[in-house]
């Protein structure tokens, strides 16, 4: 018997007795419970502050370079196979090919998050190039896209990029690395668009997979409200996907000051191949620095294995 049923009052007495004002009221004792919790993290712990102070630095360095960012990458390819000259290669991208031909010949697409660009991942690609992959391209989305786009147009864009990414090196897949919003478009298009025939890996760095809270506060455009909890969009990305093949690396912080509540990076999906890392003390812009990150997802592209929580989909067979 459902208890809870059989001793709940009627929703118009529920509504007498106040019920509706509870909501908000919940709503608001949740937001700061999570506010002190956050404050708690940053300022109640050496390595809060710590992580506090790397994360004003970095964003100072990163409004700096913005401007560099703007400009469109020019993509070099190389060819999937130039790389596997190793006379000119320094001893660790020697190792890299040598070890695995393959790993070191996928290229690896970098997309940013709302109204940012490719200055973003300047640490994190040039990381990526010494370790001995030959192509790592970042791509450009207008910045006008946080208020006149949408996700699932941005994510056919990706798309172009992609196939003009595979053309031009010969090769047959791709890793993509995604900071905030760029992870979740990245997901949209493997998931939706069958992007999964062509990505071998997507990794996550502060995605909104369960959405922001945040996003009630930006412009009543088209992709905040797709960033808003259980948006359609959201719910969408909820729908099975037994065919999908990429794997996918989910990092999230408890200190991400631009994901509310936190846990809404993490990717949860019974059909999908996901590692997840939590870190304790890394801000949302400095998830494309911590040397932490920045060595898992070297590793990770490597198809060298990384620790953190893992869960697989049952394959048939």
């Amino acid at each position: 018997m459902d208890v809870t049923g059989v001793m709940s009052p009627p929703p118009a007495e529920v509504e007498e007795a106040g019920g509706t004002a509870e909501k908000p009221l919940a709503a608001i004792a949740g937001a700061l419970w999570r506010g002190i919790g956050y404050a708690a993290r940053t300022v109640g712990v050496p390595a809060g502050v710590r992580g506090l102070a790397v994360e004003v630095a970095y964003t100072a360095v990163h409004v700096s370079l913005y401007p560099w960012g703007l400009v469109d990458e020019v993509l070099r390819p190389a060819g999937t196979f130039t790389h596997h000259r190793t006379a000119d290669l320094s001893p660790n991208q020697r190792s890299l090919v040598v070890s695995d031909m393959d790993a070191s010949t996928t290229p690896v697409l970098l997309v940013h998050g709302i109204v940012d660009n490719r200055s973003i991942f300047a640490v994190l690609a040039g990381a990526l190039r010494r370790r001995g992959f030959g192509v790592v391209h970042a791509v450009n989305f207008s910045v006008l896209t946080a208020f006149t786009g949408d996700i699932r147009a941005a994510a056919r864009e990706l798309d172009h990029h992609v196939e003009r990414l595979c053309a031009n090196t010969g090769a047959d897949k791709v890793h993509i690395v995604g900071h905030s919003l760029g992870g979740l478009l990245a997901r949209y298009y493997v998931q939706r668009l069958g992007g999964d025939a062509r990505v071998d890996t997507l990794v996550t760095l502060g995605s909104p997979h369960r959405g922001s809270l945040i996003a009630h506060f930006l412009p009543p455009t088209r992709v905040p409200q797709q960033l808003q909890p259980g948006s359609d969009l959201l719910r969408e990305l909820d729908e099975p996907a037994p065919d999908c093949t990429t794997r996918f690396l989910a990092v999230w912080s408890r200190q991400d000051q631009l994901i509310i509540p936190q846990s809404s990076a993490r990717l949860d999906h019974p059909d999908l191949q996901v590692t997840e890392i939590e870190l304790e003390h890394v801000g949302h812009m400095s998830l494309t620095i911590d040397p932490e990150v920045v060595h898992l997802v070297t590793r990770l592209l490597s198809r060298c294995p990384v620790r953190g929580r893992e869960r697989r989909r049952e394959l048939a067979g």
